[in-house]
Protein backbone atom coordinates (compact mmCIF):
# COMPACT_ATOMS: atom_id res chain seq x y z
CA UNK A 1 0.00 0.00 0.00
CA UNK A 2 2.20 3.32 -0.87
CA UNK A 3 1.84 6.47 0.96
CA UNK A 4 -1.38 8.22 -1.13
CA UNK A 5 -3.69 4.94 -1.00
CA UNK A 6 -6.63 5.54 1.02
CA UNK A 7 -6.30 4.22 4.53
CA UNK A 8 -8.58 1.66 5.11
CA UNK A 9 -12.20 2.58 7.80
CA UNK A 10 -10.27 2.31 11.01
CA UNK A 11 -13.31 4.68 12.79
CA UNK A 12 -12.15 7.46 10.36
CA UNK A 13 -14.73 7.01 7.54
CA UNK A 14 -16.35 10.28 5.90
CA UNK A 15 -18.74 11.78 8.18
CA UNK A 16 -20.43 14.87 8.29
CA UNK A 17 -19.10 15.27 12.24
CA UNK A 18 -16.33 18.31 12.85
CA UNK A 19 -15.02 15.84 15.70
CA UNK A 20 -14.38 12.65 13.32
CA UNK A 21 -13.46 14.81 10.15
CA UNK A 22 -10.27 16.73 11.93
CA UNK A 23 -7.94 15.44 14.01
CA UNK A 24 -4.99 16.03 15.64
CA UNK A 25 -1.66 13.96 14.97
CA UNK A 26 -1.82 12.98 18.59
CA UNK A 27 -5.56 11.58 17.65
CA UNK A 28 -4.63 10.08 14.87
CA UNK A 29 -1.26 8.43 16.32
CA UNK A 30 -3.53 6.66 18.92
CA UNK A 31 -5.24 5.28 16.13
CA UNK A 32 -2.80 3.67 14.76
CA UNK A 33 -1.63 6.35 12.22
CA UNK A 34 2.14 7.55 12.14
CA UNK A 35 2.16 11.49 11.44
CA UNK A 36 4.52 10.34 8.45
CA UNK A 37 1.31 8.46 6.96
CA UNK A 38 -1.09 11.35 7.69
CA UNK A 39 1.33 13.61 5.63
CA UNK A 40 1.28 11.12 2.52
CA UNK A 41 -2.60 11.90 2.98
CA UNK A 42 -2.02 15.14 2.64
CA UNK A 43 -0.07 15.12 -0.51
CA UNK A 44 -1.39 16.47 -4.06
CA UNK A 45 -4.30 14.86 -4.70
CA UNK A 46 -5.08 13.03 -1.30
CA UNK A 47 -7.99 12.64 0.27
CA UNK A 48 -6.69 14.69 3.52
CA UNK A 49 -5.62 17.94 3.85
CA UNK A 50 -3.42 20.05 6.50
CA UNK A 51 -4.96 23.47 7.38
CA UNK A 52 -2.61 23.67 10.18
CA UNK A 53 0.67 22.58 11.92
CA UNK A 54 0.01 19.07 13.50
CA UNK A 55 -3.85 19.41 12.71
CA UNK A 56 -5.44 17.04 9.78
CA UNK A 57 -8.73 17.13 7.92
CA UNK A 58 -10.47 13.76 6.29
CA UNK A 59 -11.70 15.31 3.25
CA UNK A 60 -10.36 17.52 0.51
CA UNK A 61 -12.43 20.92 -0.85
CA UNK A 62 -13.30 23.64 1.92
CA UNK A 63 -13.52 23.32 5.48
CA UNK A 64 -17.09 24.26 7.01
CA UNK A 65 -17.36 26.56 9.72
CA UNK A 66 -17.08 23.95 12.25
CA UNK A 67 -14.40 22.73 10.86
CA UNK A 68 -12.38 26.04 10.76
CA UNK A 69 -13.28 26.27 14.56
CA UNK A 70 -12.19 22.64 15.95
CA UNK A 71 -9.01 22.71 13.98
CA UNK A 72 -8.35 26.17 15.06
CA UNK A 73 -8.88 24.62 19.04
CA UNK A 74 -6.82 21.48 18.18
CA UNK A 75 -3.63 24.03 16.95
CA UNK A 76 -4.02 25.67 20.33
CA UNK A 77 -4.48 23.42 22.63
CA UNK A 78 -2.08 21.21 24.09
CA UNK A 79 -2.48 17.36 23.57
CA UNK A 80 -4.03 15.03 25.39
CA UNK A 81 -3.20 13.30 28.28
CA UNK A 82 -2.06 9.36 27.15
CA UNK A 83 -4.73 8.23 28.96
CA UNK A 84 -7.82 10.20 27.76
CA UNK A 85 -6.50 9.92 23.91
CA UNK A 86 -8.44 6.96 22.95
CA UNK A 87 -11.66 8.41 24.89
CA UNK A 88 -13.97 10.00 22.09
CA UNK A 89 -16.01 13.25 23.57
CA UNK A 90 -19.06 12.77 24.75
CA UNK A 91 -22.14 14.16 22.68
CA UNK A 92 -22.01 18.64 23.33
CA UNK A 93 -18.89 17.83 25.33
CA UNK A 94 -15.73 20.43 24.11
CA UNK A 95 -12.67 17.43 23.26
CA UNK A 96 -10.00 17.49 25.88
CA UNK A 97 -7.33 17.98 23.06
CA UNK A 98 -8.53 21.63 23.19
CA UNK A 99 -6.77 22.09 26.88
CA UNK A 100 -7.49 25.68 28.04
CA UNK A 101 -7.78 27.00 24.84
CA UNK A 102 -11.19 28.80 23.79
CA UNK A 103 -13.00 30.52 21.00
CA UNK A 104 -12.84 34.26 20.95
CA UNK A 105 -12.65 37.59 19.20
CA UNK A 106 -15.63 37.68 16.47
CA UNK A 107 -15.70 33.64 15.55
CA UNK A 108 -16.97 33.50 19.59
CA UNK A 109 -19.47 36.17 18.80
CA UNK A 110 -20.56 34.00 15.67
CA UNK A 111 -20.89 31.27 18.50
CA UNK A 112 -23.22 33.37 20.08
CA UNK A 113 -25.74 34.31 17.20
CA UNK A 114 -24.38 37.64 16.92
CA UNK A 115 -25.88 39.23 13.51
CA UNK A 116 -23.51 41.60 13.26
CA UNK A 117 -20.46 38.67 13.56
CA UNK A 118 -19.62 36.87 10.31
CA UNK A 119 -20.40 33.57 10.40
CA UNK A 120 -17.94 31.20 11.28
CA UNK A 121 -16.89 30.13 7.79
CA UNK A 122 -16.11 33.53 6.77
CA UNK A 123 -14.03 34.68 9.57
CA UNK A 124 -10.99 35.78 7.98
CA UNK A 125 -8.95 35.12 11.49
CA UNK A 126 -10.23 33.19 14.16
CA UNK A 127 -9.19 34.48 17.95
CA UNK A 128 -7.90 31.52 20.31
CA UNK A 129 -7.49 32.48 23.66
CA UNK A 130 -4.86 30.62 25.43
CA UNK A 131 -2.88 31.11 28.39
CA UNK A 132 -0.08 34.00 28.98
CA UNK A 133 2.62 30.62 29.18
CA UNK A 134 1.62 29.04 26.12
CA UNK A 135 4.60 29.72 23.04
CA UNK A 136 2.62 29.33 20.27
CA UNK A 137 2.44 31.17 16.92
CA UNK A 138 -0.35 32.48 14.63
CA UNK A 139 -0.37 30.13 12.03
CA UNK A 140 -2.83 30.35 8.65
CA UNK A 141 -6.32 31.22 10.03
CA UNK A 142 -5.57 31.15 13.67
CA UNK A 143 -4.17 33.98 16.15
CA UNK A 144 -3.38 33.18 19.43
CA UNK A 145 -4.26 35.52 22.14
CA UNK A 146 -2.54 35.49 25.51
CA UNK A 147 -3.89 36.13 28.76
CA UNK A 148 -2.53 36.16 32.24
CA UNK A 149 -6.27 35.08 33.67
CA UNK A 150 -8.49 32.92 32.00
CA UNK A 151 -11.74 33.44 31.96
CA UNK A 152 -14.73 30.75 32.65
CA UNK A 153 -15.69 29.56 29.05
CA UNK A 154 -19.03 28.58 28.06
CA UNK A 155 -20.26 25.64 26.27
CA UNK A 156 -21.38 26.64 22.75
CA UNK A 157 -22.25 23.74 20.16
CA UNK A 158 -19.53 21.34 21.75
CA UNK A 159 -16.69 24.34 21.79
CA UNK A 160 -15.13 26.26 24.57
CA UNK A 161 -15.65 29.84 23.81
CA UNK A 162 -15.02 32.97 25.85
CA UNK A 163 -17.57 34.88 27.60
CA UNK A 164 -19.70 37.55 25.49
CA UNK A 165 -17.81 40.39 27.31
CA UNK A 166 -14.10 38.89 26.70
CA UNK A 167 -14.80 38.10 23.64
CA UNK A 168 -16.08 41.78 22.33
CA UNK A 169 -13.32 42.70 24.02
CA UNK A 170 -11.14 40.77 21.52
CA UNK A 171 -12.56 41.43 18.16
CA UNK A 172 -12.77 45.21 19.18
CA UNK A 173 -9.17 45.15 19.37
CA UNK A 174 -8.89 43.67 15.87
CA UNK A 175 -11.32 46.01 14.36
CA UNK A 176 -10.65 49.37 12.66
CA UNK A 177 -14.21 50.08 11.11
CA UNK A 178 -16.14 52.27 13.88
CA UNK A 179 -19.23 51.48 12.78
CA UNK A 180 -18.50 47.91 12.98
CA UNK A 181 -17.32 48.20 16.58
CA UNK A 182 -20.77 50.25 17.42
CA UNK A 183 -22.90 47.69 15.45
CA UNK A 184 -21.23 44.83 17.82
CA UNK A 185 -21.38 46.68 21.12
CA UNK A 186 -24.95 48.04 20.35
CA UNK A 187 -26.12 44.23 19.72
CA UNK A 188 -24.29 43.07 23.17
CA UNK A 189 -26.57 45.38 25.08
CA UNK A 190 -30.05 45.10 23.06
CA UNK A 191 -29.38 41.77 22.71
CA UNK A 192 -29.26 41.13 26.54
CA UNK A 193 -25.98 39.45 26.05
CA UNK A 194 -24.29 41.28 29.08
CA UNK A 195 -24.80 44.94 30.95
CA UNK A 196 -22.12 47.76 29.47
CA UNK A 197 -20.26 48.12 32.51
CA UNK A 198 -19.15 44.69 31.72
CA UNK A 199 -18.32 45.43 28.28
CA UNK A 200 -16.68 48.43 29.03
CA UNK A 201 -14.63 47.07 31.95
CA UNK A 202 -13.16 44.69 29.28
CA UNK A 203 -12.52 47.40 26.90
CA UNK A 204 -10.56 49.14 29.45
CA UNK A 205 -8.73 45.40 30.39
CA UNK A 206 -7.58 45.09 26.55
CA UNK A 207 -6.74 48.82 26.62
CA UNK A 208 -8.83 49.77 23.86
CA UNK A 209 -10.78 52.40 25.04
CA UNK A 210 -8.93 55.54 24.22
CA UNK A 211 -8.54 54.09 20.41
CA UNK A 212 -10.97 56.61 18.33
CA UNK A 213 -14.04 54.23 16.95
CA UNK A 214 -13.96 52.95 20.01
CA UNK A 215 -14.72 56.13 22.35
CA UNK A 216 -17.95 57.34 19.98
CA UNK A 217 -19.19 54.06 20.17
CA UNK A 218 -18.77 54.12 24.34
CA UNK A 219 -20.33 56.61 25.03
CA UNK A 220 -23.65 55.24 22.64
CA UNK A 221 -23.36 52.18 24.76
CA UNK A 222 -23.54 53.28 27.52
CA UNK A 223 -26.58 55.63 26.50
CA UNK A 224 -28.09 52.47 25.13
CA UNK A 225 -28.17 50.72 28.34
CA UNK A 226 -29.59 53.70 30.24
CA UNK A 227 -32.40 53.65 27.95
CA UNK A 228 -33.00 50.11 28.61
CA UNK A 229 -32.66 49.62 31.75
CA UNK A 230 -35.20 52.91 32.25
CA UNK A 231 -37.23 50.88 29.95
CA UNK A 232 -37.29 47.47 32.41
CA UNK A 233 -37.82 50.48 34.99
CA UNK A 234 -41.35 50.95 33.67
CA UNK A 235 -41.81 47.58 32.71
CA UNK A 236 -41.29 46.35 36.65
CA UNK A 237 -43.68 49.58 38.25
CA UNK A 238 -46.38 48.74 35.47
CA UNK A 239 -46.29 44.97 35.58
CA UNK A 240 -45.62 44.47 39.41
CA UNK A 241 -48.69 47.04 40.15
CA UNK A 242 -47.06 49.25 42.39
CA UNK A 243 -48.03 52.95 42.32
CA UNK A 244 -47.17 54.73 39.55
CA UNK A 245 -44.34 57.74 40.59
CA UNK A 246 -43.39 60.27 38.75
CA UNK A 247 -40.65 60.04 36.48
CA UNK A 248 -37.40 61.45 35.98
CA UNK A 249 -37.41 64.38 38.27
CA UNK A 250 -34.72 66.54 40.15
CA UNK A 251 -35.40 67.67 43.81
CA UNK A 252 -34.40 70.18 45.77
CA UNK A 253 -34.56 72.08 49.15
CA UNK A 254 -36.90 74.92 48.86
CA UNK A 255 -34.92 78.08 48.53
CA UNK A 256 -32.06 75.83 48.80
CA UNK A 257 -29.10 73.65 47.34
CA UNK A 258 -29.92 71.00 44.29
CA UNK A 259 -30.38 67.34 45.59
CA UNK A 260 -29.91 65.80 42.70
CA UNK A 261 -31.56 63.83 40.00
CA UNK A 262 -33.69 60.67 40.84
CA UNK A 263 -35.60 58.36 37.86
CA UNK A 264 -38.65 57.49 39.85
CA UNK A 265 -40.31 59.08 43.39
CA UNK A 266 -42.72 58.71 44.86
CA UNK A 267 -43.24 61.98 47.42
CA UNK A 268 -46.28 60.97 49.46
CA UNK A 269 -43.97 57.99 50.37
CA UNK A 270 -40.88 59.67 50.03
CA UNK A 271 -38.93 56.80 47.92
CA UNK A 272 -36.90 57.11 45.08
CA UNK A 273 -35.48 54.97 43.14
CA UNK A 274 -32.14 55.67 41.76
CA UNK A 275 -30.67 53.60 38.53
CA UNK A 276 -26.61 52.96 38.67
CA UNK A 277 -25.62 52.92 35.05
CA UNK A 278 -22.52 55.03 35.13
CA UNK A 279 -19.48 53.32 33.88
CA UNK A 280 -17.24 51.62 35.94
CA UNK A 281 -13.97 53.45 37.87
CA UNK A 282 -11.59 53.52 35.67
CA UNK A 283 -9.97 55.94 33.42
CA UNK A 284 -10.73 55.54 29.50
CA UNK A 285 -7.98 57.80 28.56
CA UNK A 286 -5.63 55.96 31.05
CA UNK A 287 -4.20 58.88 33.19
CA UNK A 288 -4.01 60.83 36.40
CA UNK A 289 -6.31 63.40 35.25
CA UNK A 290 -9.32 61.46 34.57
CA UNK A 291 -9.14 58.52 37.11
CA UNK A 292 -9.63 61.94 39.66
CA UNK A 293 -12.39 62.96 37.67
CA UNK A 294 -14.20 59.09 37.91
CA UNK A 295 -13.59 59.56 41.45
CA UNK A 296 -14.80 62.80 42.26
CA UNK A 297 -17.72 61.32 40.11
CA UNK A 298 -18.79 58.29 42.91
CA UNK A 299 -17.58 60.60 46.22
CA UNK A 300 -20.26 63.23 44.94
CA UNK A 301 -22.98 60.24 44.01
CA UNK A 302 -21.87 58.82 47.49
CA UNK A 303 -22.77 62.24 49.29
CA UNK A 304 -26.06 63.05 47.32
CA UNK A 305 -27.55 59.74 48.35
CA UNK A 306 -26.48 60.39 52.28
CA UNK A 307 -27.99 63.52 52.42
CA UNK A 308 -30.75 62.19 50.65
CA UNK A 309 -31.22 59.49 53.40
CA UNK A 310 -30.44 62.04 56.45
CA UNK A 311 -33.54 63.97 54.91
CA UNK A 312 -35.67 61.27 55.27
CA UNK A 313 -35.86 60.08 51.42
CA UNK A 314 -35.44 56.54 51.41
CA UNK A 315 -32.96 55.78 48.40
CA UNK A 316 -33.63 52.51 46.17
CA UNK A 317 -30.70 51.73 43.91
CA UNK A 318 -30.90 49.45 41.11
CA UNK A 319 -28.77 48.24 38.46
CA UNK A 320 -29.35 47.14 35.05
CA UNK A 321 -28.61 43.50 35.78
CA UNK A 322 -31.28 43.20 38.74
CA UNK A 323 -33.56 44.34 36.69
CA UNK A 324 -33.12 42.18 34.16
CA UNK A 325 -32.20 39.00 36.00
CA UNK A 326 -34.34 39.76 39.35
CA UNK A 327 -37.13 42.26 38.21
CA UNK A 328 -40.32 40.35 40.51
CA UNK A 329 -37.28 40.10 43.59
CA UNK A 330 -36.52 44.74 42.76
CA UNK A 331 -40.35 44.87 42.71
CA UNK A 332 -40.79 43.43 46.00
CA UNK A 333 -37.97 45.54 47.29
CA UNK A 334 -39.66 48.84 45.91
CA UNK A 335 -43.06 48.10 47.58
CA UNK A 336 -41.38 47.11 51.07
CA UNK A 337 -39.78 50.61 50.73
CA UNK A 338 -42.91 52.00 50.15
CA UNK A 339 -45.10 50.49 52.82
CA UNK A 340 -42.38 50.63 55.27
CA UNK A 341 -42.83 54.42 54.94
CA UNK A 342 -45.50 54.77 57.39
CA UNK A 343 -43.60 53.86 60.32
CA UNK A 344 -40.87 56.02 59.68
CA UNK A 345 -40.61 59.90 60.56
CA UNK A 346 -41.79 62.09 57.92
CA UNK A 347 -39.04 63.21 55.35
CA UNK A 348 -38.40 67.00 54.91
CA UNK A 349 -40.38 68.64 52.07
CA UNK A 350 -38.34 68.69 49.12
CA UNK A 351 -39.15 70.88 45.94
CA UNK A 352 -39.91 68.28 42.71
CA UNK A 353 -38.99 69.85 39.10
CA UNK A 354 -39.33 67.96 35.92
CA UNK A 355 -35.34 66.56 34.73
Amino acid sequence: MTQNTPLPPCGLRTTTDAHRRVLSAAQLKARGISAARAAGQCAADGPWQQPLPGVFVLHPGPLSGRERLRSALLYAGRPPAPARRTVPPQPGAADPAYGEAMITGLAALSLYGFAAAPPAAAVERIDVLVPRVRRLRPAGFVRPVRTGELPRAERLDGFPVAPVARALADAVAGLGDALAVRRLLTEAVRGGHCEPVVVVGELNRAKVLGRPQVVTAVDSLLAEGRALAEERLYDMVRSYGLPEPLWNVDLRLPGGPHLGGVDAYWPEQAVAVELDTRAPRHSRLADGRRQEEHEAEWSAYAARREHLERLGVTVVHLTPKKLRDAREQQATVVRTALMAAADREPAAYVVILPR
